[in-house]
């Protein structure tokens, strides 16, 4: 399992609907919202 950065879930790879790559890693999101927040300021979301 992978967590969602934007809200904590977490999200199975193998099923998650919605994904976006920064700096050569994928993440996984819950939902179309979360997946839109992080692609617009990702070093929000990134410790």
């Amino acid at each position: 399992m992978e967590i969602d950065p934007v809200c904590g879930m977490e999200v199975d790879p193998a099923t998650a609907e919605w994904k976006a790559e920064h700096q050569g890693t994928t993440y996984y999101f819950c939902s179309k919202g979360c997946m839109e927040d992080f692609v617009e300021d990702p070093s929000s979301y990134l410790g």
